[in-house]
C-alpha cells in the first residue's frame, strides 16, 4: 500500500467516523444513562428482592423514550449532546486510526494466509481494534463521564477539561485507561462486525460482476452499490452488537466516577448479582437503534470517500 493509499484510508475513516458521530449523538447519551449504575434520573419504581439472604434494591430503569424524556425535562435539550466534543476530537482519529490499521493488517497478512479468507479479516479487525482502543481510550472516559455528568437546568456543566482534572487528581493516569479491559473484550463484537460485512461486500461485488459481465466499464459505481454497502454494514453490525453487548455496560460502570467497580470480572460478577442478567442487556435497544445507522453511515461515507479520491 503506497503512503497516499494510506493517507486515503485515514481520511475516509476519520471522515465515516465523524458523521456518523454527530448524526447520532443523542441517542448515545440516552444509551450511556441506561448503561450506568445511576438511578437518580430515571428510576421510576424501586422493588426490594432478596439474594442470598440480604435485602437488595431492584431497579427498574424505564425504556429509552422515557430515559429521553426526562433529560429533555430536568436538563434540557443541550444535554443531549453531552460529551459530543470529546466524540468528535476522538472518533476522526480513532476511526482513522483503525482503518489504516485495518488496511495495513490485511495488506500484510494476505501474503501469510489465503488472500481475503476469514482468517485474515478477523486478525486484521482484531489487530486494529487493538491498535485504536489503546491509543484513544482517556477520550473516551472523558466523554462517558461528561455524558453521566446529569445537571438540572441553569445548572453549570462540567467542561472537558475540568472532568480530565478532576480525572487525574482522583486516579492519576491510570484513571484515564479504565474501562479498557472492557473494550478489549468488545474487539470480538469489531472482528464478527468485519467478517460478516466483508462476505457481504464480496458477494454484492461478485453479483454485481456476474450481472455486468458485458459492460465495457464495471468499475462506475452507482447509487445501489453504496445502498448495498450500507445494508451490509447494518446487518454486519446488528449481528456483532447483540451477541457481544454485555461488554459494553461493564465499560461504562468502570468509567463511572468514584464507581465500586474495578476490574472486568469483578464490574461482569457484582452487576449480575446485584441487579440480575437483565442488567447486561440494558440499553440494547437504544444502542442498536444507534449503532446501526451511525455504521451504515459511517462505512458508506467510508467507502465514498475512497471511491472518491481513488478515482
Amino acid at each position: 500500500m503506497s503512503q497516499r493509499d494510506t493517507l486515503v484510508h485515514l481520511f475516509a475513516g476519520g471522515c465515516g467516523g465523524t458523521v456518523g458521530a454527530i448524526l447520532t449523538c443523542p441517542l448515545e447519551v440516552v444509551k450511556t444513562r441506561l448503561q450506568s449504575s445511576s438511578v437518580t434520573l430515571y428510576i421510576s419504581e424501586v422493588q426490594l428482592s432478596t439474594v442470598n439472604g440480604a435485602s437488595v434494591a431492584r431497579m427498574s430503569p424505564p425504556g429509552p423514550l422515557h430515559c429521553l424524556k426526562l433529560i429533555l425535562e430536568k436538563e434540557g435539550p443541550r444535554s443531549l449532546f453531552r460529551g459530543l466534543g470529546p466524540n468528535l476530537v476522538g472518533v476522526a482519529p480513532s476511526r482513522a486510526i483503525y482503518f489504516a490499521a485495518y488496511s495495513t493488517a490485511k495488506e500484510k497478512l494476505n501474503n501469510v494466509f489465503d488472500p481475503d479468507s476469514t482468517q485474515v479479516h478477523m486478525l486484521s479487525a482484531g489487530l486494529a481494534g487493538f491498535t485504536a482502543i489503546t491509543a484513544t481510550n482517556p477520550i473516551w472516559l472523558i466523554k462517558t463521564r461528561l455524558q453521566l455528568d446529569a445537571r438540572n437546568r441553569g445548572e453549570k456543566c462540567m467542561s472537558a477539561f475540568e472532568c480530565v482534572r478532576r480525572v487525574y487528581q482522583s486516579d492519576g493516569l491510570r484513571g484515564f485507561y479504565r474501562g479498557m479491559s472492557a473494550s478489549y473484550a468488545g474487539i470480538s463484537e469489531t472482528v464478527i462486525h468485519f467478517v460478516i460485512y466483508e462476505n457481504i461486500k464480496r458477494k454484492l461485488v461478485e453479483s454485481k460482476a456476474n450481472a455486468n459481465m458485458d459492460d465495457e466499464d464495471e468499475s462506475v459505481k452507482d447509487a445501489s452499490d453504496f445502498v448495498g454497502m450500507m445494508l451490509a454494514a447494518a446487518t454486519s453490525k446488528t449481528c456483532a452488537t447483540s451477541i457481544a453487548y454485555p461488554h459494553e455496560v461493564v465499560r461504562t460502570r468502570l468509567r463511572e466516577e468514584g464507581s465500586k467497580y474495578r476490574s472486568f470480572f469483578q464490574t461482569l460478577n457484582m452487576v449480575i448479582r446485584e441487579e440480575g442478567y437483565r442488567a447486561m442487556y440494558r440499553g440494547l435497544t437504544t444502542h442498536l437503534v444507534r449503532q446501526i445507522p451511525n455504521t451504515a453511515i459511517m462505512m458508506c461515507t467510508y467507502e465514498l470517500v475512497v471511491y472518491l479520491l481513488s478515482g
